[in-house]
């Protein structure tokens, strides 16, 4: 699992502009059964995504194809991590430590 950490490097009037693009981007990684989560920070100085993929590399390609990332008014930090504990109805992502 991977916390996916946006930080806005542009003013927001420009990252309003790919805001659309972005919103159908996530839309498609949903449908895709990648994320699992997001939203804004506040205060809105970028979001955070929860994400599942078959590994770094795999969800470092995906976040290369965000519309905020080739305009280039964001960057991310991508943290990996084993989801031991998990909220019922997340069960199907709970990992084991090994």
């Amino acid at each position: 699992m991977f916390v996916l950490e946006l930080t806005y490097t542009a003013p927001l009037d420009a990252v309003d502009a790919a805001l659309a693009a972005h919103v159908t981007w996530l839309d498609e990684q949903y449908a895709k059964g990648i994320f699992l989560a997001s939203g804004r920070k506040n205060p809105r100085d970028g979001g955070i995504i929860l994400a599942v993929g078959a590994d770094r590399a795999a969800v470092e390609e995906v976040v290369a194809g965000d519309p905020f990332v080739t305009a280039g008014v964001c960057e991310y930090r991508v943290t990996e991590f084993t989801a031991t504990k998990t909220a019922p109805g997340l069960e199907q992502y709970r990992e084991t430590l090994g």
